[in-house]
Formats: C-alpha cells, structure tokens, sequence
C-alpha cells in the first residue's frame, strides 16, 4: 500500500491514494490552518470506523442478516502531550435492518474489534476502545 502527501499551503495538504483517490487535510487555525478539510487525525479516525463498519456489514451479510444500514458514531479523547496519541475511543454502532439477530450483531461487531479490523487493532495499542450496539428495525 501507497500513499503520497503534497503540501498545498500553509499547513494543507493533499493525500493521495495507490488506488487514486485524493483528500485535502488541513491543521486546524490555531497552527496556521484555513479549514480547507478535516485534520489528519479525524481522517485516521473516520478511517477506523469505517474499517470496523465494513467488517460489520460484510460478516452480517455473509451469515444472511437482512442489514440495510451501518452508521458508526465515534468519540475519542487524545493524550494532553506530544504525541497526542488517542487514549480512549468509543465506537456506537446503529446498525439498521430487518428482524437483525442481536446476538449476530454482537458477535461482528466482537468479531470486527478483536480479530479483522486492522486499524482498530493498531488503535487498541494506545487507547481503551469501547463498543455499542443500537440496532434499529427497518420500516420497510
């Protein structure tokens, strides 16, 4: 896996993907920052929910849960010093479908923690992650 990093201004940059695929980061104001796109460290934490939250939605396709939604809201706290590595991350998964088993939301959601999720995994070096479930009945 490849990625390269090209200084825009300021403390911008943009990140781009082997695959092709492009993300302008920047600081926040209080280091020069324009808020021309979401800091490097809310991108690796959107990047290890959706990690999780495709394990969720692969592993509950694949044991035939009726899943139509999968949205992971997650709060994070960082160390007060350099480098402010996250400390403590909390997942809340509202996973959305039809008659979804409880006990099989559960499990991939387990399963995404403590055994695919790569990312989750490299974060659980640093941090006390945490998870929940709220599962939600598809109206249609």
């Amino acid at each position: 896996m490849k990625a390269r990093i090209k200084w825009i201004e300021n403390v911008a940059f943009e990140g781009e993907t082997e695959s092709g695929h492009t993300l302008i980061m920047d600081g926040s104001p209080e280091v020069g920052g324009q808020n021309l796109g979401p800091r490097p460290m809310e991108t690796v934490l959107m990047g290890t929910g959706a990690c999780s939250a495709i394990d969720v939605v692969l592993i509950l396709k694949k044991s035939r849960e009726q899943v139509s939604d999968c949205v992971v809201e997650i709060s994070a706290e960082r160390a007060d010093t350099d480098p402010k590595v996250f400390t403590r991350i909390h997942f809340h998964y509202l996973v959305t479908g039809k008659s979804l088993d409880q006990a099989k939301v559960a499990r991939a959601i387990q399963l995404s923690a403590e055994k695919y999720c790569s990312a989750t995994a490299m974060m659980a070096r640093t941090a006390a992650v945490t998870y929940d479930v709220e599962i939600i009945e598809a109206l249609t």
